[in-house]
């Protein structure tokens, strides 16, 4: 599981071009929107489209996005309950 955080945590990096942001700086419980990366609804999109080109897990709806993209931590368990 922490090497699936690592992998997400450059992932995102790379898929959203935080070019002033590494992955020692993520915080694995900490907020990915508003206040903590401060990513927004465009981010989002990015982030589905990642998780299905790289992972194989599709965010089925739309509203569950929320609480999947909390944090790095979300998003791991995410993927490790999803993935085939």
């Amino acid at each position: 599981m922490e090497q699936l955080k690592e992998n997400l945590k450059v992932a995102i990096i790379e898929a959203l071009n935080l070019e002033d942001v590494s992955k020692e700086e993520i915080d694995n419980e900490a907020p990915l929107f508003g206040a903590g990366l401060g990513l927004d609804s465009i981010d989002a999109l990015e982030l589905i489209v990642l998780l299905e080109k790289e992972y194989g897990v599709k965010v089925e709806n739309p509203e569950d996005g929320k609480d999947i993209f909390q944090s790095i931590n979300t998003i791991a368990a995410f993927i490790e309950k999803n993935q085939k």
